[in-house]
């Protein structure tokens, strides 16, 4: 099967793919170049990167910002800015606020506890996450690409549509009991609670776990999914990503493609250079090992950096062939 064949494109509906490994593989490289095969090829293009070290901007040489920034024809790029998106969700419950939706909790509260979260670990990921979900429900683009955080991160990402559904449904379970005991002092202490904010922050937990929901079920169908592990030839990177791997079909998750970067010359007049080959040779026959079940692509090592248009479209071609026009 050519490495192109594995996208799939389902009319009216976003595509997303991830792509993952360990830190300073080359993620972002592979990441940018086949956003802009992509957007060569036709298709409406986005690809965020999630990794709290952004480097999607400096590899296509651009200013890159929160929000979807112009690339070139059919192409646009987002580096999420967990900051930015705090503000965002505080300026919706403000309007929320304005518009008479108040809440039982207060939005002082509620403030308080977006500070905490902003501040928590793993403020990237929800960052990211909320990202993802905002875009996976607008079907405004035929592709969405993931430039993704190191390994670990990229898994609790990936974990957050089952770790979110778990936290919501224990709100409503805690919301009803609390909705039963106000009912309950209603005649004594009239000030313990509207109908009407109950209701309305009942159905707002449940929109929350109908979205997330849906999350999980676009991101484990392999027709609107797909997760690429990019790996150079060295023990630590095949050993992460294959464990990456095996968490990823835990959660019903499935990676069906290998690229591997910085492959060596077969030969050359360097000694050193040659020794390291040999020692290459016994990696990729690992990696071949290892990931038997997925389509594995090469990238050589370059002689220039990869970065800048000219760079990225070339190693386009070396994983996809000439962008179908």
């Amino acid at each position: 099967m050519a490495f192109k064949d594995l996208f799939k494109f389902n009319k009216g509906k976003t595509s997303f793919v991830f792509i993952g490994g360990k830190g300073g593989v080359g993620k972002t490289t592979v990441s940018a170049s086949t956003a802009l095969w992509m957007a060569k090829s036709g298709k409406k293009t986005l690809v965020i990167s999630t990794d709290p070290a952004h480097s999607l901007g400096d590899s296509l040489e651009m200013n890159i910002g929160h929000f979807p920034t112009p690339i070139r024809e059919n192409l646009y790029a987002v580096e999420v800015d967990p900051e930015v998106a705090m503000e965002q969700s505080k300026a919706k419950l403000q309007e929320q606020q304005d518009l008479g939706q108040s809440n039982p909790f207060g939005m002082d509260f509620l403030e308080d506890q977006l500070e905490m979260t902003a501040m928590a670990p793993g403020a990237d990921e929800t960052a990211a996450f909320n990202v993802f979900m905002e875009y996976m429900t607008t079907d405004e683009y035929d592709v969405v690409i993931f430039d993704t955080a190191p390994t670990g991160h990229t898994l609790r990402l990936l974990s957050f549509p089952e770790m979110m559904d778990s936290w919501v449904g224990k709100m409503i379970t805690m919301k009803k009991k609390l909705g039963d005991m106000t009912k309950a002092f209603k005649n004594i202490l009239p000030f313990m609670g509207d109908d009407d904010e109950d209701k309305q922050a009942m159905d707002d937990l449940e929109k929350t776990k109908d979205t997330i929901k849906k999350a999980r079920e676009v991101m484990t169908d392999p027709n609107r999914t797909s997760f690429k592990m990019v790996v150079i030839p060295e023990e630590m990177s095949i050993y992460e990503s294959s464990r990456a791997m095996e968490a990823l079909e835990k959660n019903k998750m499935h990676a069906d493609a290998v690229i591997v970067n910085q492959v060596l010359p077969e030969t050359s007049g360097c000694d050193f250079c040659n020794a390291r080959r040999k020692l290459q040779e016994k990696r990729l026959d690992l990696i071949n090992e290892k990931f038997s079940e997925q389509v594995v692509a090469q990238i050589p090592l370059l002689v220039t950096e990869a970065k800048g248009m000219d760079t990225l479209e070339k190693i386009a071609e070396i994983l996809y062939g000439e962008p179908d026009s």
